[in-house]
């Protein structure tokens, strides 16, 4: 499969084939990369929410008014859910939100959404990020040339301090290394430009996760 790789000051590409790169028929995986991509924003909830039930407001222990002869409705407790500042019915309490997900199921998403970015033209490939100073204007000069719009996703292999320090003040750019990238990180951005190295290292990604699961 051919990507388009951009040398290290962003000034010229050229079409590379690249071996390795996962390859789908059809609606396979999609299913996969749905469930991944709403277990991981379920998994992230803190599910800490929490209401007071009439039994846990404070007060309301004496009776409002007597029951009979005030022409008002009758009530037994001013933290009643129909008062205000009366207990909350079948309000959120806190809960576990996290799901599930086998590893097949996982890599598989991950793999899919690699592929939907490849065939959507929105991958792109860096021979390395060379910075002379850790400059923000350095890195956007170099990404203007490469994706002049939209958010981005910065991905190598491992990133240096000078990277790190040039991408931090950059609100369309996020950094992530090629072992942590998930397929959620793939999905969310307009976006990604990753270096040789980090497609490698998503390759072999890949490629492992193939080989345990015809093991």
């Amino acid at each position: 499969m051919k990507l388009k790789v951009f040398q290290s000051d962003g000034s010229t590409s050229s079409e590379t084939d690249f071996d390795g790169l996962p390859v789908f028929e059809g609606d396979k995986g999609v299913q996969a990369l749905k469930e991944t991509v709403v277990a991981q924003a379920a998994n992230r909830r803190q599910g800490n929410a929490c209401t007071k039930t009439r039994g846990e407001v404070r007060g309301g222990g004496k009776k409002p008014w007597r029951q009979k002869g005030t022409g008002r409705a009758r009530h037994g407790s001013t933290r009643s859910p129909i008062w205000t500042g009366g207990g909350v019915v079948f309000g959120p309490r806190p809960r576990d939100y996290s799901k599930k997900l086998n590893r097949k199921v996982k890599m598989l998403a991950f793999s899919r959404a690699l592929f939907d970015r490849i065939q959507a033209g929105e991958l792109m490939v860096i021979e390395a990020i060379e910075l002379s100073e850790p400059k923000t204007k350095l890195l956007a000069g170099l990404l203007q040339k490469i994706v002049p719009d939209g958010s981005i996703l910065l991905i190598d292999a491992a990133f240096s301090d000078g990277t790190i320090l040039a991408a931090r003040n950059m609100s369309r750019v996020d950094l992530q290394e090629a072992p942590y990238v998930s397929a959620t990180d793939l999905c969310l951005h307009d976006h990604i430009v990753v270096t040789r190295r980090g497609l490698e290292a998503l390759i072999a990604r890949t490629r492992s996760a193939n080989g345990k699961a015809a093991s």
